[in-house]
C-alpha cells in the first residue's frame, strides 16, 4: 500500500515551510554587526530553547530526558546537524558565497545517493531531472562558481552539504526517534561548540539580542524543526529539491526588507528553481491520488 496521501502532503508543507523560514538567514545576518561564532552561539541558544519548549509542549515534561538520552538515531541527527551548521558560517569566511551557494544546490543529488546506498530509495527520474534543473537554476542565481574560490572554504562547503544530506537519509531512517529532540540537541551543541570563537558576546546589547531571539526562533527552530518533521515523510531527494527553494528567496527577503532589487540572472534563477519544485510535485500528484483510491 502506498504512502497515505494526507501524509505525504503534511510532508512537503513542513518542508516548504522549512525553506522559507530557512531563506530568512541573508536578512537577519545582514541586521547583526557581531562576528560568525557570537552569532552562531547566541542563534542557537535561542533555537534550542524555543525548541526544547515545542517539545515540552507536545510530549510533556518526561520528554526532556531525550535531550539527555537522546538515542543512536537522535545523538546521530543531532550530530550531523551540528556539523552542517558550524561548517555553514567558516565556508562563507573563506569562500564566495555563491560558491556556497552552488554547493548547497547539489543535496538532492548527494541526499538521494546516499539514500539508495543505505536505505536502497531510488529516487525517480522525474525528481532527478527537476533536481538537475533546480541546479541549473541555482547556478544562475549565483553567478556560477569562481575559478579562484579558496580550496578550503569549498570543502567546508561540501562537508555541510554532506552532513545535511546524511542528516536528511538518517531522519527518514529513524523514524521511530523525536526528530524534535534532536533538533533542540542539535542547537545546543552548536552554541556549544562556537563559545570558545565567540568573542563578541560581552558586546551584545537588548535590540542584539532581539534580533539574535528572532533569527534563532524563526530561522533555525522553525527552519530545523519543520524540516526534520517533514523529511520523514518524503523520499529523501524528493526533500532536499523542495529545500531548494530556499535559494531564491533570499534574495527576495533582502528586496523587501532593504529595496534591493534582484539581478535579472537571480530571477531567472529562481524561476528555474521554483519551477522543477513545482512540476516534480505536480507530477507526483496523480501516484497519490491512485494510491489514495485504490485504499480500501
Amino acid at each position: 500500500m502506498g504512502q497515505p496521501r494526507s501524509e505525504r502532503g503534511l510532508g512537503i508543507a513542513l518542508v516548504v515551510a522549512a525553506a522559507v523560514a530557512w531563506s530568512t538567514a541573508p536578512f537577519f545576518t545582514r541586521l547583526l554587526p557581531f562576528d560568525p561564532w557570537t552569532i552562531l552561539f547566541w542563534r542557537g541558544l535561542f533555537g534550542g530553547s524555543l525548541i526544547t519548549v515545542f517539545l515540552v509542549l507536545m510530549q510533556g515534561r518526561g520528554s526532556l530526558r531525550q535531550l539527555v538520552v537522546p538515542g543512536r538515531g537522535g545523538l546521530m541527527v543531532a550530530s550531523l546537524s551540528t556539523i552542517g551548521m558550524v561548517s555553514f558560517i567558516p565556508a562563507l569566511q573563506m569562500t564566495k558565497v555563491m560558491n556556497v551557494a552552488v554547493l548547497i544546490a547539489t543535496q538532492p543529488f548527494v541526499a538521494a545517493a546516499l539514500a539508495w546506498l543505505w536505505l536502497g530509495e531510488a529516487a525517480t527520474w522525474r525528481t532527478l531531472a527537476a533536481s538537475l534543473v533546480a541546479f541549473a537554476g541555482v547556478a544562475i542565481t549565483v553567478g556560477g562558481v569562481a575559478a579562484g574560490a579558496d580550496i578550503g572554504g569549498v570543502a567546508l562547503g561540501c562537508l555541510m552539504v554532506l552532513a545535511i544530506s546524511a542528516m536528511t537519509v538518517v531522519v527518514r531512517r529513524h523514524r521511530e526517534t523525536s526528530m524534535v529532540a534532536a533538533a533542540a540537541l542539535s542547537n545546543f551543541l552548536g552554541s556549544f561548540v562556537s563559545l570558545p570563537f565567540a568573542h563578541d558576546i560581552a558586546h551584545v546589547g537588548g535590540s542584539g539580542l532581539a534580533i539574535l531571539a528572532a533569527f534563532g526562533c524563526l530561522q533555525v527552530a522553525l527552519g530545523l524543526t519543520f524540516y526534520m518533521l517533514g523529511s520523514r515523510l518524503l523520499p529523501s531527494g524528493q526533500a532536499s529539491l523542495i529545500a531548494t527553494l530556499e535559494t531564491p528567496l533570499m534574495p527576495f527577503w533582502i528586496w523587501v526588507a532593504f529595496r534591493e532589487v534582484p539581478a535579472f540572472h537571480a530571477l531567472i534563477g529562481g524561476a528555474l528553481v521554483i519551477g522543477a519544485v513545482v512540476a516534480d510535485l505536480a507530477g507526483d500528484a496523480p501516484k497519490r491520488d491512485e494510491s489514495q483510491s485504490a485504499s480500501p
